[in-house]
């Protein structure tokens, strides 16, 4: 039965460390850890802030926060996802705090800004260097892969012991906005709201420069990046646009020039994350860990024939067309490196109806991708949830076949967002225990994870790169896996929450 075993883990607090590199709040947190070890938890995850560790100058790294924050977690025997968090925390849904990158990098943009990603209107989004600049030298002689490549030589020789010991294990690579492998489409700073489409953002004088080249290069030096009046605003819908409309052949991404434009976009952000996960892959060779990558859960106008929220984030995927194989195919070269994906619990009828949202169709194409490709998958919730009905719907895109002597396909791991004090009291903490429980398939927490067939290995050294345009076979349909419609390890439904109403009503009464 521990072939059915899913470990959990909790994505701790955004601010867990402060602006002044230290734990916040050391006890309070300690009891917090401690009453997810009694729940069963295997692990905690956290983002490790960029703009934190290197933030009083270039190459000048301190980890003093991270490191008493890694000894509470290994004290209380709970096991370690870290983020390698190159992004800013603040303007995306969910963002509670402010964390910017480093002051020093951003001064670097206050003289060029085009080191940002820019919208059409030229507004610059600060959250994430462009990848227009990942070979460029411009920060204090550095290229922005070598910072990313520096960072994470410094965790590995500041955190050797942890890794040494199997605390850590896994390293999720933060490649984009929101620690996400795409480009930031929907910022919330800049006033996008849910269900808008967002706006490519390729507009800075780097990936400009770079598409006028690839264009040129194919025969086309006329054709110019999509302009809002073709491809839209942040909160139009795909029909209010030439560029989505659902219109057939009078919509730009059919047209040549628009299928030459989102190729070259897709292919840029999925080179980013290849270079990346190799520089990663490097500096963590022979460490007993597994690299992560996480891909955004774009759900909304899903059934819109021109997937426009998608598109406008990178992810070039149709009906016709799978976005998301040649980024697992990206990822499988770098030793098997884990897809981790969100929304996982969210299902199409909680959904509005105009926003043509489809996120459970969504998680069964990704992670029938990243399985097809021969590389784990993982999952997490989108949005903070505390309901049955929810997580039986974790359940259920974590072991989409149910529980069997060995299961056809299962995760390989669940992180919850986000411990909160609300998650650990009352009825809320009982039905996570309960959560908890049917993801190890009704077992005890087991410690060891070659028991439940995922065992640790030393890291192995990426495979040769491989072409674009082998990467880019991959995108030839295949109906996904399939899912059961619920999941055979239920947390209960509407009766166990009139339970847990009533047990919530008998403890405020009794105080």
């Amino acid at each position: 039965m521990l072939a059915n075993y899913v470990p959990v883990f909790v994505m701790l607090p955004l601010e867990v460390i402060t602006a002044e590199n230290e734990v916040e709040d050391a006890e309070g947190l300690r009891a917090q850890l401690r009453r997810l070890r009694e729940a069963g938890v295997d692990g905690v995850m956290t983002d490790v802030w960029w703009g934190i560790v290197e933030g009083a100058g270039p190459e000048r790294y301190e980890w003093r926060g991270y490191r008493e924050l890694f000894r509470l977690a290994q004290e209380e025997g709970l096991k370690l996802q870290v983020i390698m968090s190159f992004h800013a925390c603040g303007g995306n849904i969910g963002d509670a705090v402010n964390i910017p990158i480093p002051a020093w990098v951003r001064d670097v943009g206050e003289a060029d800004p085009d080191v940002f990603y820019t919208s059409p209107g030229r507004a610059r989004n600060q959250e994430y260097l462009t990848i227009g600049v990942d070979d460029r030298p411009l920060f204090h002689g550095r290229t922005a892969i070598q910072l990313y490549a520096d960072f994470m030589e410094s965790f590995r020789e500041n955190m050797a012991d942890f890794l040494d010991s199997g605390l850590i294990v896994d390293i999720e690579v933060g490649l984009g906005p929101a620690g996400e492998l795409r480009y930031p489409s929907y910022p919330e700073s800049q006033g996008w709201a849910f269900p808008g489409i967002g706006q490519f953002q390729c507009y800075d004088k780097y990936l400009e420069e770079d598409f006028r080249a690839a264009a040129a290069e194919a025969g086309r030096p006329e054709w110019e990046l999509p302009e809002p009046d073709d491809a839209g605003e942040y909160n139009d819908g795909p029909d209010d646009t030439r560029f989505f409309a659902a219109d057939g052949a009078g919509a730009t991404y059919l047209t040549e020039k628009g299928r030459f434009f989102l190729t070259w976009y897709s292919s840029k952000l999925i080179e980013h994350g290849d270079r990346i996960l190799d520089e990663a892959n490097r500096v963590f060779l022979g460490c007993k860990v597994k690299l992560a990558a996480k891909v955004s859960g774009i759900h909304w106008w899903y059934r819109h024939p021109s997937h426009a929220a998608e598109l406008t984030a990178g992810y070039y995927n149709l009906d016709g067309r799978d976005g998301y194989a040649p980024i697992a195919r990206m990822l499988a070269r770098h030793d098997g490196a884990v897809l981790n994906f969100t929304c996982a619990e969210m299902r199409n009828s909680e959904q509005p109806e105009e926003a043509m949202s489809a996120p459970e169709e969504l998680v069964q194409q990704v992670l029938s991708a990243g399985w097809r490709e021969g590389i784990e998958v993982a999952c997490e919730n989108a949005l903070p949830r505390y309901d049955r009905r929810a997580y039986n719907q974790m359940l259920k895109n974590a072991r989409p076949n149910g529980v069997g002597s060995v299961p056809a396909r299962r995760v390989a791991a669940v992180t919850y967002l986000r411990l909160t004090d609300q998650l650990l009291t009352g009825n809320k903490y009982r039905a996570f225990k309960t959560f908890v429980r049917k993801m190890h398939a009704d077992q005890d927490y087991c410690p060891d994870p070659a028991q439940y067939l995922r065992p640790l290995k030393p890291l192995e050294r990426s495979r040769p790169a491989i072409p674009m345009d082998r990467l880019l076979e991959a995108t030839s349909p295949e109906a996904p896996y399939p899912f059961e419609d619920e999941t055979d390890m239920s947390v209960g439904g509407d009766l166990a929450e009139l339970v847990d109403w009533v047990f919530n009503k008998i403890e405020w009464i009794f105080g």
